[in-house]
C-alpha cells in the first residue's frame, strides 16, 4: 500500500498542504496523513502514519523536509520504517523509491536531507537579516498585539459581566489569555 504524509508548518500555508495532498494522490497514495504543525512540535499525524504502515508498504512524501526537521531526524524515521519493512518514496526525486538498505540509497537520502536542512538555515538567516534591516529603518511592526495590550478592554468586559469565553470571542483572543489578563487561576470546574 502506498501511504502519503503531508505537512506544513503553519495554518497560513493551506495552499502548500493542498498541493502536497494533490501530488501524493496523483502518485497513487491510498491513504494520506496530513497536518499543519511545526516540525519541532509533536507531529501526531506522522506518528499515526508510522503506526499505520505495514511490511511491504511505502511511505511517500513530497520532499524530505516535510518529513523531518534535520538529517538526524530523517535517518531516525528511516530506521523506524526499515525496522517495519517499509520503503520511503520522495516525490521531489522524480518519485523514485529510496532504498535505504543500500549504501547508495542512504547516501541519496542523507544528501537530500542535508540540502533541505541547509536551505532552511539560509531562509532563517535571510529572515533575521530582513527583520534587522526593517528595525534599523524604523519599519519593523513586530507581531500582532497580544492579549496584554487589550487588558483594559478585558477588564471592562469582565466588569460588565461578560464571561471569559465571551470576552475571548469578542476580542479575538484565547480564553486562557483572558484568564491570564484577569489574573484568575482556574481549575477544570471553573465555568467559562
Amino acid at each position: 500500500m502506498l501511504v502519503g504524509y503531508a505537512r506544513t508548518s503553519t495554518m497560513e500555508q493551506e495552499a502548500g498542504l493542498d498541493a502536497q495532498r494533490r501530488d501524493l494522490a496523483a502518485a497513487g497514495c491510498e491513504r494520506i496523513f496530513a497536518e499543519q504543525v511545526s516540525s519541532v512540535a509533536k507531529r501526531a499525524e506522522l506518528e499515526a502514519a508510522l503506526a499505520f504502515v505495514r511490511q511491504g508498504d511505502t511511505l511517500a512524501v513530497a520532499k524530505p523536509d516535510r518529513l523531518a526537521r534535520s538529517v538526524a531526524d530523517l535517518l531516525s524515521i528511516v530506521a523506524q520504517l526499515e525496522a517495519k519493512g517499509v520503503a520511503l518514496r520522495v516525490l521531489s526525486m522524480g518519485g523514485a523509491e529510496v532504498d535505504t538498505r543500500t549504501p547508495t540509497g542512504r547516501l541519496m537520502l542523507t544528501m537530500l536531507g542535508a540540502v533541505a536542512e541547509f536551505e532552511r538555515a539560509l531562509m532563517l538567516e535571510r529572515q533575521r537579516e530582513g527583520i534587522a534591516k526593517a528595525k534599523a529603518d524604523g519599519k519593523y511592526q513586530g507581531r500582532a498585539p497580544t492579549a496584554q495590550r487589550q487588558a483594559a478592554e478585558v477588564a471592562r468586559l469582565k466588569a460588565e459581566g461578560a464571561r471569559p469565553a465571551e470576552i475571548a470571542r469578542q476580542l479575538g483572543i484565547g480564553r486562557a489569555s483572558v484568564y491570564r489578563v484577569l489574573g484568575t487561576v482556574t481549575g477544570p470546574d471553573t465555568p467559562a
